[in-house]
């Protein structure tokens, strides 16, 4: 008698999709929530505070790690950015440091997606033309049948630079947003609070003026790579 093999399905093994309400919850709500409710001394405490608060972006992180089995690049950015932040102010240090270290982040990105173009593997298909949304096999093939592997090299030379762009957009954003909110002394409740402003104003202010320049980006690659392959859109994405 043989032992028959369960069944598995391969859905089963993929991972989760991240939800955009639970990122919003760790990585904005609950941390603004703590910083300007629970900074006093009857609550929690100015370093306590900031500790617990930025707690939650670090769970988050690592729980993406654990439960995807690889490092997400965005999450992984994102524990790099909370740990300086967190450092910076239970060292007390100047606001114009967390400023800085707001605007270096994109700002290295951006740098990194204008070297990469000198590279063999561009950025920019790790952050847009990557296999998860894009048919690339289809594409490439496409492209070699119509000869127009030159003009789509344009192409991607063009988006890196739009890409590039919205980094450097987040990156003068970041510095402003700090250099205007943060203006108490640190190690004080009013700076507590000031950082939990920052960090809700931080959606609205930075990441959808980023945002809108990512999906413009997107929908300049769709067109592009529509004219010169003639595949239409439901054959360049990837159907799940």
């Amino acid at each position: 008698m043989t032992n028959q093999q369960p069944e598995i399905n391969p859905d089963s093994l993929a991972p989760k999709e991240e939800s955009l309400l639970l990122n919003l919850v760790c990585n904005i709500i609950l941390p603004t929530l703590i910083l300007t409710k629970f900074s006093g001394e009857n609550y929690l405490g100015i370093k306590l505070t900031i500790i617990i608060a930025l707690a939650f972006p670090l769970i988050y992180g690592l729980h993406d790690f654990i439960t995807r089995g690889k490092l997400n690049f965005f999450s992984g950015l994102g524990v790099v950015s909370v740990s300086l932040t967190g450092g910076i102010s239970l060292l007390e240090m100047d606001a114009i440091y967390i400023a800085i270290k707001e605007a270096s982040i994109p700002g290295v990105l951006g740098i990194a997606t204008l070297i990469s173009l000198k590279t063999s593997q561009p950025l920019i298909h790790t952050f847009l033309l990557n296999d998860k949304v894009f048919d690339v096999s289809r594409i490439n093939q496409a492209l070699e049948t119509n000869n127009c592997q030159a003009k789509f090299d344009q192409l991607l030379i063009n988006a890196s630079w739009i890409l590039a762009g919205s980094f450097f957009l987040s990156s003068l954003l970041n510095y402003l947003l700090a250099v205007i909110i943060l203006t108490a002394e640190p190690g004080t409740v009013s700076f507590n609070e000031q950082l939990g402003k920052m960090t809700a104003l931080s959606f609205p202010v930075i990441a959808l003026p980023a945002m809108t320049v990512m999906i413009g980006n997107i929908f300049y690659l769709f067109r592009g790579i529509k004219k010169l392959t003639g595949l239409e859109l439901e054959s360049i994405v990837k159907q799940k």
